[in-house]
């Protein structure tokens, strides 16, 4: 037993050289592939073992014959241990490059495919948050895509709805200019009908371009819903009594809500009008307002005759007007995505679904 202390020492002074020339060969190798660095790994251990085993056997002057034993036993570990490192590090390569192979394809504009061999904890792991970085690009894509079809329909319905009233202006002031006018008191009531109308579209390009750069700046207050509706109600009451539609109560609970007034004014009005122009002469828009859970729910039902299902999904989208039955006598298609960015950043959320003769309109805001 005494000693076991020297022999300890010999060894640790063996296995230190090898291990110092492990690190250098180990550094060398750190750019190649992993099984060479297992099989460096695995040559650097046993070397350590047999370099040891050899300073040990000399200070204890072993036999010749004894020495040649310890040294064949630890030659053939070496080579049993490299040829399993270097078996390891083919696995372990090749998992790694049917994961480049399914990455390279995904970069391309294919779809992400995980390997289907078995493949190291790490790699598989990988090959999961590829795999998810995949799900979310698509979704990226699918959303690029549709913003980039709803610009085209932004731009398209603007472009539209700028050059009618800006015809008609030109051709009031050709005739204002001209002294062909037969009343020149009503074409400055139309042109200012006209301007207040450019007004109002430029308006809701500001409004929704500040909503799309988060520049919405909300200064929320403890508000009744009963008067919320109340006054957006009473704004919409001229337009619907020259259209002919009534205006309905079907139950507004006076409900608090932490909302900015000014902006959710600005919801129930654009709702309001929406419903008014899609409803026919003598039709009803219905509002309520009610507490549900922890929701504050205020709905707007009109007489529209109903919204195709494959085009509800895209109500509130920016530019979206749909068919002729409900494409308004002015407008781009912003009033209904105003809504939704609003009430959105609100922490609400906004929904639309088909009743019986019309649909309804329905902003779902947290209860404060």
């Amino acid at each position: 037993m005494r000693d076991l202390p020297l022999i300890a020492l010999y060894a640790a002074a063996g296995a230190a050289v090898a291990g110092a020339a492990g690190v250098g060969a180990l550094a060398a190798v750190r750019r190649r592939p992993v099984a060479v660095s297992l099989a460096v790994l695995i040559a650097v251990t046993v070397s350590a073992l047999l370099a040891g085993t050899l300073s040990v056997a000399w200070a204890m002057f072993l036999s010749p014959h004894d020495l040649a034993v310890v040294t064949t036993v630890n030659a053939v570990g070496a080579l049993a241990a490299t040829a399993t490192a270097l078996l390891l590090g083919h696995w372990v390569t090749g998992a790694h490059r049917a994961l480049e192979r399914s990455a390279r394809e995904a970069g391309e504009g294919g779809s992400f495919t995980p390997p289907t061999g078995p493949m190291p904890a790490e790699l598989s792991s990988l090959a999961d948050q590829l795999a998810i970085a995949q799900d979310t690009l698509t979704a990226a894509r699918e959303r690029e895509r549709a913003l980039e079809s709803s610009r085209r329909e932004l731009v398209a319905w603007i472009s539209h709805d700028l050059r009618s009233p800006l015809a008609a202006l030109r051709a009031m002031a050709e005739a204002l200019e001209d002294g062909v006018a037969e009343d020149p008191d009503r074409y400055h009531r139309l042109i200012r009908g006209e301007v207040e109308r450019l007004g109002s579209l430029v308006g809701d390009l500001f409004e929704l371009s500040r909503i799309q750069a988060g520049a919405l700046a909300l200064s929320p207050s403890r508000l009744s819903v009963y008067d919320l509706v109340s006054d957006a109600v009473a704004g919409a009451g001229p337009l619907a009594r020259q259209r002919g539609v009534h205006l309905a109560d079907h139950g507004v609970e006076p409900v608090p809500v932490e909302v900015d007034g000014k902006e959710m004014h600005r919801v129930l009005a654009n709702l309001l009008v929406n419903a008014i122009h899609h409803t026919p002469p003598d039709g009803t828009v219905a509002v309520a307002a009610t507490r549900r859970a922890e929701s504050v729910v205020l709905s707007v039902t009109d007489g529209c005759g109903g919204i195709p299902p494959e085009a509800l999904p895209r109500v509130f989208d920016t530019g979206w007007r749909g068919s002729g039955a409900r494409t308004p006598p002015a407008g781009a298609g912003l009033g209904l995505a105003i809504v939704r960015g609003i009430v959105e950043a609100h922490a609400g959320r906004t929904s639309v679904d088909n009743v019986d003769g019309g649909c309804r309109f329905e902003v779902i805001l947290p209860a404060p």
